[in-house]
């Protein structure tokens, strides 16, 4: 604190300062510290004497800028029976942006009066900026948390080695507990699928170690059973070496997981029967074929319905989209354990066996002719359509030519007389 002896001598710079006309107040906060006070007038100003609001008397134009020091200071008169001026610095958290509260008044006030009166109205500037620290970070919060819920996103933190956890609002929403409650680690790794937990606490163990980081898309069920997809990112904080906090964000993406999965199964299924199309045929043949066996227990099995021009020719295409969908459900029942049906053309489809179904290839393909000997009804009648089969067995073949091996075997069964099936030879 100073005492600086009010004098006429201004500097020329302080009256220009006081050229524009202060903002009057409302009824507000100056205007409730002047009744406490009983003082003449009271303002907020900035740097160079900016005046930003002003209540009760006008402030003088006499007013020094050198009054805005970094702590707060009192001017009076020489004779200390005259005007004084109170000024305290208002703290803030942006250093650029300064503040001085302003308390003036006319009537004679002596040093130990001056000085009280300084100390209060620092306190008080000292609360009043803690209350709006206070308040601020309050609104900051609810600004993170309204945002994080929109974005369904969650901040979490974990200490360690103690491993206490702590959430935001965000996380307990996303694994459906209560808000604020008390969770430990064993606790939330339960709801974890087997598999998310063993790949998640791996890439923990590899961050804590390295102090590193992870992102990591986990699949949780919640307490009310609900499945669901998030996406975890980690850091991890440490001191001389050692981890100390691992922390990052949840987000919930169980829609964008159930898109994607949608968008893919889209891409890989048969519109009309729901099998899969002949690009996940594909697909899945040349996975089968990329794997090294010593047994001939994998086959493939061709099909082809042998009347099905003649229920599109006769009963029109809606009665032959009943009936490869038929065919679809038929095909099914007879490989329940295959790795795969499709449908693979118009009226064709293929059968993929791997060697752990346990499956016995000849016995599905004399079932299959079997369950097309049974009409189908299509628009009132009932029409036998029947079915020719094909079989190859693979023996290190690749998928094109266990593709040719079985298709021949179709040719055959086709040449056959149809409605039977035939098994490729290897030479």
């Amino acid at each position: 604190m100073f005492v600086q002896p009010l004098s006429e001598n201004w500097p020329s710079d302080a009256r220009s300062a006081m050229s524009a006309d202060p903002t009057p107040s409302q009824r507000g906060f100056l205007a409730q510290l002047r009744t406490l006070t009983g003082m003449a007038g009271a303002g907020l100003v900035t740097s160079g004497m900016h005046w930003l609001e002003v209540d009760g008397a006008r402030p003088s134009p006499a007013f020094s800028p050198d009054l805005l020091g970094p702590s707060g200071c009192i001017a009076l008169p020489g004779d200390s029976m005259g005007p004084f001026i109170v000024a305290v610095p208002v703290p803030s958290i942006d250093p650029a942006q300064r503040y001085w509260l302003l308390l003036w008044d006319s009537a004679p006030k002596r040093q130990e009066h001056a000085n009280l009166l300084l100390a209060k109205l620092t306190e008080l500037v000292g609360h009043a900026a803690m209350d709006r620290r206070r308040a601020a970070e309050m609104h900051r919060r609810y600004l993170v948390e309204r945002a994080s819920a929109t974005a369904r996103i969650g901040i979490w933190s974990c200490t360690l080695p103690d491993e206490q956890l702590s959430w935001s609002d965000g996380v307990y929403d996303l694994f459906e507990l209560p808000r604020g409650s008390v969770v430990s680690r064993a606790q939330a790794l339960k709801m974890y699928t087997p598999e998310t937990r063993r790949r998640m606490q791996a890439l923990r163990k590899h961050a804590i170690e390295t102090l590193g980081d992870f992102n990591f898309d986990a699949e949780i069920v919640t307490t009310t059973g609900k499945r669901r997809w998030m996406r975890i990112t980690a850091t991890v904080d440490g001191a001389n070496g050692r981890a100390t906090r691992i922390f990052g964000m949840k987000q919930d993406i169980t829609e964008e997981k159930l898109l994607a999965e949608n968008t893919r199964r889209m891409a890989e299924t048969d519109a009309l029967t729901g099998l899969a199309n002949r690009a996940l045929f594909q697909t899945r043949l040349t996975t089968l074929c990329a794997v090294q066996c010593s047994d001939r227990a994998d086959a493939l099995i061709l099909v082809d319905l042998d009347r099905f021009k003649a229920i599109n020719d006769e009963l029109g295409h809606a009665q032959g989209d009943l009936c490869l969908l038929e065919a679809g459900q038929r095909l099914q029942a007879c490989a329940p354990r295959a790795a795969l049906v499709a449908r693979i053309g118009g009226d064709e489809f293929a059968i993929i066996l791997e060697r752990q179904s346990g499956q016995d290839p000849e016995a599905i393909c004399a079932g299959i002719v079997q369950a097309f000997e049974t009409p189908v009804g299509l628009g009132g009648q009932h029409r036998r359509v029947g079915a020719s089969v094909g079989m190859a067995r693979r023996t290190g073949q690749d998928a094109d030519a266990l593709y040719r091996d079985a298709d021949a075997a179709l040719y055959r069964a086709k040449s056959a007389g149809r409605g039977t099936w035939r098994q490729h030879d290897a030479a």
